[in-house]
């Protein structure tokens, strides 16, 4: 069943996904950013200056719900791409999940596509500040499992927080601009990572650095989607797995760390 005001409740099919609801006025991105700023615009007059005082707060206010209605909509789109994909999602399903129109929703967005393409702009500023918070070198100083504490923890949680960060970062129904995204970051931290390593491994060909840092990074990317597919204690018991994983894999070349000890293995020697 579709919102109040939005027609008959009739769902638009993937191909109509575009189409503006019925009475709506759907903006080009040029007219969302504007509206970003300023709320969606009504067609009203601008205050004259000698109109009063209370006509220089007006706009103030507009960008104030602007700005609020849009973080609304982007919240419920990424509680929506998270549970249904981002395929399956539609706009309507979106404006139900923010409890709006859909009509209001195409005040800002014209499309779907326009929401995520915003929603995974805000999603990858977030992991850079992320990964460059995790990447700092009072980390890297660290004995390795330490470190791996020290990064991985942080990654973890922004992926087990951000679920939607996922679904918009793989696909071939994702809009090209966030892959793109997507792929420069990979590319950037897969260099950090490899810088890092370069570190320790002095005496190694670069070639077999790459190696290295590209199967740490295969592991980590692969152990994210495992950690994501559990919950609960399964999710942590999960997390734990990556870094032991990482850490054996990493400390017979490193080596500035021992293996902690288990209940079942008190000197930390494999069983």
């Amino acid at each position: 069943m579709s919102d109040a005001g939005a027609g008959q409740g009739i769902e638009p099919t993937p191909a109509d996904e575009a189409a503006p609801a019925e009475g709506a006025v759907p903006v080009d991105e040029a007219a969302r950013r504007s509206a970003k700023e300023g709320g969606p615009k009504t067609g009203g007059t601008t205050p004259s200056k000698g109109s009063g005082g209370s006509g220089a707060a007006r706009p103030r206010r507009r960008q104030a719900r602007g700005e609020a209605r849009i973080a609304q909509l982007l919240d419920a789109a990424a509680s929506v791409f998270s549970s249904t994909g981002y395929t399956a999602a539609s706009t309507n399903a979106i404006a139900r999940e923010a409890g709006v129109s859909p009509g209001t929703l195409y005040q800002f967005f014209p499309n779907k596509e326009a929401i995520a393409i915003e929603l995974g702009d805000q999603l990858l500023n977030r992991w850079r500040d992320t990964y460059g918070a995790a990447f700092v070198p009072r980390h890297i100083e660290l004995p390795l499992d330490r470190m791996l504490d020290a990064i991985l923890d942080p990654l973890i949680t922004f992926n087990c927080e951000n679920p939607a960060f996922s679904v918009l970062m793989h696909g071939s129904e994702i809009p090209g601009a966030i892959t793109k995204e997507h792929d420069t970051v990979h590319t950037t931290m897969l260099t950090r990572v490899e810088s890092i390593l370069a570190g320790y491994l002095t005496e190694l060909p670069a070639a077999q650095v790459s190696r290295i840092a590209n199967m740490t990074f295969a592991l980590f990317t692969a152990g994210i989607d495992l950690i994501m597919g559990h919950e609960g204690a399964e999710r942590e018991a999960y997390s734990q797995e990556l870094k032991t994983i990482l850490f054996r894999y990493l400390d017979p070349l490193v080596g500035d760390s021992v293996i902690p000890p288990t209940p079942h293995d008190p000197k930390g020697h494999e069983a």
